[in-house]
């Protein structure tokens, strides 16, 4: 607004300043048109009037008269016409001028809308769009907030059952380990006392064994026959298939030394003992049943001519033939 009165002030100075100059000149053209003394002119106008003149010389100085009364009426209508001519000029000069510059006031005042119009719709839009990235990073960092809080609740669920599956864990591992040393003192007490029995019963057998009678030697034989199998295959079952080995286990360090493929024995030379009709053998300071019967294909007297050996298969205990290599027969221990 300072720029546009500005600029109107100094058009009006320019206006004031043309219209001087003008002025001054139509001035001195009338001075110039007036006559230089208009009563001594005036004077001797009359003097010529009074003066009887002749009528030539009358006609002459009327018609003069009537010429420069022409002359100034001509030059005083061009010089209004002129005047007013000027006037007009400088009136529609001074209005163009007050236009040009309404016009430029108006369309500088219409690029300064346009342009203030711009910076605040440009102003306007840098707010919005920092407005969504301020609401973007908002969203993000509480989506990352809730994924920490998650994370740190899991890893501490899953510490919390890690912990609870340690603690349980060590608790059965205490628990078996107590278990394997009262079952290890039983066993090693009933290991001294079954080799305490089994010594003394070795050298009653012994002795029976060393002079046995024909009876007795009949009796074992018929026992003997009375176990072979009619089909083997369909007699035969597994320990898996019996529901699992329920009876006592020899310790491994014990089943080591005489137990296994490298410890081979023949069932003449040891003590037998028929009970129900199923015969025990005691070898290596334990006893051992048959629960299968024999195949059928085996030697009549396998017992007195083949090597065997007992080793754990997988599911419990059984008796093999080195004739027979692809046969095992079930059976138990017993520490009586």
């Amino acid at each position: 607004m300072k720029r546009i009165g500005i600029i109107q002030t100094t058009a009006l100075f320019l206006l004031l300043g043309t219209g001087f100059p003008v002025d001054a000149r139509q001035e001195k053209q009338q001075e110039k048109a007036k006559p230089a003394n208009p009563e001594k002119q005036a004077k001797q106008e009359r003097q010529q009037q009074d003066k009887p003149a002749k009528p030539e010389n009358q006609q002459q100085a009327k018609g003069q008269q009537d010429q420069e009364r022409q002359q100034r009426d001509n030059s005083a209508k061009q010089q209004g016409q002129d005047n007013s001519g000027k006037q007009k000029e400088q009136a529609r000069a001074q209005q163009d001028q007050q236009r040009q510059q309404r016009d430029q006031s108006a369309k500088q005042q219409g690029q300064d809308n346009s342009g203030k119009q711009k910076e605040q719709a440009r102003a306007q839009q840098d707010q919005q769009r920092q407005q969504r990235d301020n609401a973007a990073k908002q969203e993000q960092q509480q989506a990352k907030t809730h994924q920490q809080e998650q994370r740190q609740q899991q890893d501490k669920s899953n510490k919390r059952e890690q912990q609870i599956a340690k603690g349980q864990q060590d608790q059965q591992r205490q628990q078996q380990q107590r278990g394997q040393d009262h079952s290890s003192q039983r066993q090693e007490q009933a290991r001294a006392q079954h080799d305490q029995q089994g010594q003394q019963r070795q050298q009653e057998n012994n002795r029976s064994v060393q002079q046995p009678g024909r009876a007795q030697t009949r009796q074992q034989q018929v026992a003997w026959q009375d176990n072979r199998a009619r089909s083997w295959k369909s007699e035969h079952r597994t320990w898996q298939q019996r529901g699992g080995y329920n009876g006592y286990r020899v310790p491994d360090d014990r089943f080591r030394s005489y137990y296994g493929q490298d410890h081979g024995f023949r069932i003449y030379s040891l003590p037998v003992e028929f009970i129900g009709g199923r015969q025990r053998f005691q070898y290596g300071g334990y006893w051992f049943g048959l629960v299968d019967p024999w195949p059928e294909y085996w030697s009549d007297d396998w017992y007195d001519s083949d090597d065997v050996y007992v080793d754990y298969y997988a599911d419990g205990y059984y008796l093999y033939n080195r004739r027979y290599p692809g046969d095992r027969i079930s059976i138990s221990f017993y520490l009586n």
